[in-house]
């Protein structure tokens, strides 16, 4: 891939991320057959809470971000169990608690809900409600189990016009301006490859694929754009997985196969893109992340709001062999040290809550939309899909019920 269409495709508005929201609506937003508007006092976004004790919990940090948002107060949650409850209440300084949900959101009316619990089989039907009463959603990843689910989610915040910011942190990073730029410039040339691991821990394989590959492939889509085809395998201790290796995945995350995955991707021009994970005896976690390959060098990092990454200006790949120097990119630019501070979340949580408002205001996309939810996870159950079919399968899938349940 050129240096112009990396631009093209990564250029997603990364200086915008240090505004701050204005305070109130810019406009009214209707949906659900009413107008949102300000509260009484004209200045705060109404926001609601759903998190499951348990049962995923309050995800990442998805509860709490709105304690650090000015224009936000939390006038709600919900929760079903009963400890749990009482204790998000609390945190959140939230006047009124719900043990059911879908009661909160047709009392309140917010504005916003965080969907914050990390197990996916309720995000489907969470996020339906939500669309139904109005509500805008910051979701935790992944988005949910099946393209099935994700179409329908799509449609019914299409139906109302409303926004979805989905949890991929690494997409809002101010260190990924200072990447643009380093490809701008052409210190990496074109690019030629994009490879991506999991964590390869007790997870790797299938559990691995899901939970944490959805933050490489909204990656690798940053970098190179959608993919056009993918060709997959999916090992069980060493063997091809069958039916008979299917399983129900953890925290609810549906079908699940695998301790050992491969995938490719073709990508616009010559780029390719390739994931692996497997259960491994050394280094578990300590290689998840992409590496971005060009003509002229290497580019590494890790994931979150702040990531390690690091570029060598060196065509061999081989930077031991030459005189080529790693430099190090952080928020503040290049061999540079990072200024910028990211506590359980935290920071990365509140500029996705921020773009959102921002989403909201001027009626755009959030960057890491639903539509990027769909896309990543459209890149993961293709895996599934070509090892069903022992075929490449091209984007979009034709087949939006999950590759494993069909096998």
């Amino acid at each position: 891939m050129r240096r112009r269409e990396f631009i093209k495709n990564a250029a997603v508005g990364l200086t915008a991320l240090y505004y701050s929201a204005k305070q109130g609506f810019a406009a009214k937003h209707e949906a659900a057959g009413r107008t949102h508007s300000a509260d009484a006092k004209g200045s705060k976004y109404r926001v609601a809470v759903i998190g499951r004790t348990g049962r995923g919990n309050y995800g990442h940090g998805l509860d709490v971000v709105w304690n650090d948002i000015d224009q936000a107060e939390v006038v709600a949650v919900a929760d079903q169990d009963s400890k749990g409850r009482a204790a998000a209440a609390k945190r959140l300084k939230a006047p009124r608690a719900y043990a059911d949900y879908r009661k909160m959101l047709e009392k309140e009316r917010p504005q916003i809900v965080s969907v914050a619990p990390r197990w996916l089989d309720c995000h489907h039907e969470m996020v339906l409600a939500c669309a139904e009463f109005g509500c805008h959603v910051f979701l935790e990843k992944p988005m949910c189990q099946t393209l099935e689910q994700a179409d329908e989610m799509v449609a019914a915040l299409e139906k109302r016009n409303l926004k979805l910011a989905i949890a991929h942190q690494t997409r809002y990073s101010p260190a990924l301006q200072h990447v643009q730029q380093v490809i701008a410039d052409g210190k990496l040339g074109d690019i030629l490859e994009l490879r991506g691991r999991g964590k390869e821990d007790r997870r790797g394989g299938g559990e691995d694929l899901m939970v944490l590959g959805t933050h490489i492939m909204d990656l690798m889509r940053f970098f190179a754009g959608d993919a056009q085809w993918c060709l997959a395998e999916v090992r069980d201790g060493r063997k091809s997985v069958t039916k008979n290796e299917v399983r129900d995945g953890a925290e609810g995350i549906g079908p699940l196969a695998g301790d050992e995955i491969h995938a490719m991707y073709r990508f616009g021009g010559t780029t390719m893109g390739y994931f692996s994970t497997q259960r491994v005896r050394h280094g578990a976690s300590k290689r998840f992340g992409l590496q971005v390959l060009g003509t002229k060098g290497i580019l590494t990092m890790t994931t979150g709001a702040l990531p390690e990454i690091w570029f060598v200006e060196d065509p061999s790949w081989q930077p031991g062999c030459s005189k080529a120097r790693w430099k190090q990119i952080s928020s503040a630019g290049i061999d540079k040290p990072e200024t910028l501070s990211d506590s359980n979340h935290r920071f990365g949580n509140r500029l996705i809550a921020l773009d959102l408002l921002h989403a909201i205001e001027t009626n755009t996309q959030p960057k890491g939309s639903v539509y990027d939810g769909r896309a990543a996870l459209e890149m993961i159950l293709a895996v599934y899909e070509s090892h069903r079919l022992n075929a490449p399968v091209e984007f979009p899938l034709k087949n939006r019920s999950h590759p494993l349940s069909m096998l």
